[in-house]
Formats: C-alpha cells, structure tokens, sequence
C-alpha cells in the first residue's frame, strides 16, 4: 500500500526490496560512472544520505533558504546583503557631505569675508599705466586702534605704494607721512598724508599718482586697530630691533634683539619715529616688518588650514579693513601674495630717493624732502620692474 506523506500530501512510492545478496548482505551502492574493482572480501555499504528537507511553512525557497537570500549574498535568512548595500550607500552620502563642506567651507568664508568689507569712492579714473597698483594706507583713525591724543581729524601714518609689474619683481614702495608734496587741488605743496585729513581716500589717491606717475587700480585702507587684532589672532609676531626703546608717544618700550611681539606692541613697533634716528624711514622699515611677519605667519599651513584662526584674522583684519568700491576680497587676496612676493627675497622694498629728512617748511614744519634729480627715474624703473630682485631700493643718501 503506498505510503502517504506526513504532511499529508501525495503518496510517496517505496521502492521495492532488493533481494538479499549471498553473504546476507545488501549490494554496495555504485556512484554513476566509477568503475568496478574486484574485491577480495566482502564489500561495506556506503551510506547514502539524503538532501535535507526545507522546514515546513511559506516564503521559503527551494534550498531552506528565505526566498532571494542567497541571491543577495546573505548567509541564514538573516538579510546581511541588505545591510551591506545600505551601509555602502550611507557611506556614499557621508563622502559627498564631506565633499561638499570641504566646497562650500571657503566659498562660504569668501562670501561672508566679502561682506564684511567697507568701500568708498577713492580712484580718480586716469589712464591705466602698465602693470598693477595698490595703494595701501594705515589711517590712524584717531580715537580707535588705541589711538588718543589731541590731533583732530584722520590721518595717513602709513602709505604704501605695492606695484606688480607686466614683468619684473613685485616692489612694496613706503612714502613717508612727511614727504613734501604737491597737492593735486591747486592748494599747492604739504605733507602727503595731510592729503587725506582734507580731501580723504580720493584726494591721497591723487597725490600719490602726482608723485609716482603710477595710476593706482586698488585703494586699500587698514584702521590700526585691525592690524592689533591680526596680530593677536595668528598668536603674535616675530620682530627685530637692535636697539632699546622707552617713545613715550607710541608707547613702545623694547628691549634691543628680537622678541614675540602682541597685537598692542606690533602696533606701538610700527608706529614709533621719535626714538628712531631715521624717523621716518626707520619707521617705514618697521612696518614692513610687521606686514611680512604677518604674511609669514598667516601662510603657515597651522594657521592658514585652521578654520577657527582663518574665522579671527578674517573677522579682526576685514572689520577695520576700506577699499575702493571696485575691489573685494579676491583683490585683497591678490594684494596680500604680491605682498609677501615683495617682503621675499624676489622682491623689491625700500622709499623714494630722499634728499633730506630736515627739510623746513614755510610755515616751519620739519618734513621729508624727495631727491627731484632721481626720483623721476626711480618711479619708471619701479614701473618697468627694472630693479634686480632682491634690493633696496632708494632711501637716505649715500
């Protein structure tokens, strides 16, 4: 009678019962294709096991297995697959985060830094001469930057003239405060940064392309407060002097050789002439010290890839920090590689030719006297980037 499955499905056929080989054993169970070897003895059965049964119930395939595991790679019905495809793509996601805070990072600093810029009206419009100009003045702003005494009104207590030729060294050109010049107004001749205290950044725009024939194509202006909290930011500044100082003005008291210097020293070094037997021409060699110190300092890769350092130089520099209205942050950036370029040893830096540093005015006045017979030349070779990289330029007689 056939027998019927457990489960109560189609009857399963039994096969018949072999009869019994001599020896009452049963026939050793020959594998399709191996050949028969004779055998001295009796021959042992081999067992022959059976595929095991799937476990009752649905949603399982044919091999035991839940349906479609196998197919995706997982082991025990458990789905590993899954969890490997999903881990592949949160992996995939987090790297396009990554890559996009690593885009949008500096795009985000550039625009907020942007934003951050005050600009005024300070080009005069005269013809481009060749090469780039940046005229760069420190206004000493009086009342802020820690700057309080009795002199009304703003002045200039840095100009800088920086000039990328067509071809040639970068040259970072100090006029002194003091130099005599002519006044583009019709007033006559002053002292250059009184240009800026009657007429601001347009009317010092134009003295300065009176004096040095060079059209300026970017006006930046640096309150000295800013270059105090730039200072402080990138965690001081290296400075040099080989003399000890007490300039009761400037505050400066220094001890002769080098030393760390803060943000409120950088700028009593910067501004300190009447202890400087140069005034100042020693002066404008201080500041730009402190400009290539800084420069030196900000492109340490430390502090440069830092964004919590980039946050508080960019917030202490950009926030006492004009230009004309032309110009942004890329410009600026521009100006500060030209700057280091000029500070470097590729570069050029020194003043005009000065015939003397006690010339008298009418009204008195000592003030700084250009040599006419030389500056004439200086300024083209400025100009042309004729000058061997690597020199001083002008300066006091020789």
């Amino acid at each position: 009678m056939p027998a019927r499955n457990e489960s109560g499905g189609a009857p399963r056929s039994i096969p018949p019962r072999s009869a019994p080989h001599a020896g009452g054993q049963p026939p050793q169970a020959i594998p399709p294709g191996r050949p028969v070897r004779a055998s001295a003895g009796p021959v042992r059965p081999t067992p022959v096991r059976s595929a095991p049964r799937p476990p009752a119930g649905g949603g399982r395939g044919g091999n035991g297995y839940p349906a479609g595991a196998l197919a995706s790679g997982g082991r025990g019905g458990r789905g590993g697959g899954n969890i490997r495809i999903r881990k592949g793509r949160v992996a995939g996601v987090i790297a396009v985060l990554v890559l996009l805070a690593i885009i949008a990072w500096p795009v985000g600093l550039l625009i907020w830094a942007n934003g951050k810029i005050q600009h005024v009206e300070a080009l005069s419009g005269a013809s481009n001469t060749p090469g780039t100009t940046y005229l760069l003045a420190g206004s000493d702003a009086r009342g802020s930057g820690g700057i309080n005494d009795s002199t009304s009104g703003a002045r200039t207590d840095t100009i800088m003239l920086l000039h990328k030729p067509s071809s040639g060294p970068v040259a970072l050109i100090s006029i002194p405060r003091d130099t005599w010049a002519v006044m583009p107004d019709g007033s006559g001749s002053n002292k250059i940064n009184a240009a800026y205290s009657y007429g601001g950044a347009p009317m010092l725009v134009k003295t300065v392309e009176t004096l040095s024939g060079l059209t300026v194509d970017h006006y930046v202006e640096v309150g000295f407060g800013g270059v105090e909290g730039v200072v402080d930011a990138v965690g001081g500044v290296r400075l040099c002097l080989d003399y000890d100082v007490h300039d009761v003005k400037s505050k400066l008291k220094w001890k002769k050789g080098c030393h760390v210097a803060d943000g409120k020293t950088a700028l009593a070094f910067s501004r300190m002439r009447y202890e400087d037997p140069t005034g100042d021409i020693g002066r404008a060699q201080r500041q730009q010290q402190v400009i290539a110190q800084i420069g030196k300092k900000v492109g340490d890769p430390a502090v440069l890839l830092n964004p919590a350092t980039q946050v508080g130089i960019a917030d202490a520099g950009l926030g006492a920090l004009v230009t004309d209205t032309d110009s942004g942050i890329i410009d600026i950036a521009m100006m500060g590689l030209a700057f280091r370029t000029a500070n470097g040893d590729d570069g050029v830096t020194g003043t005009p030719p000065i015939a003397t540093i006690g010339f008298r005015t009418p009204s008195g006045a000592s003030a700084v006297l250009l040599d006419d017979n030389q500056t004439p030349e200086f300024w083209a070779k400025i100009r042309d980037g004729e000058y061997e990289a690597g020199q001083e330029v002008g300066g006091m007689p020789k």
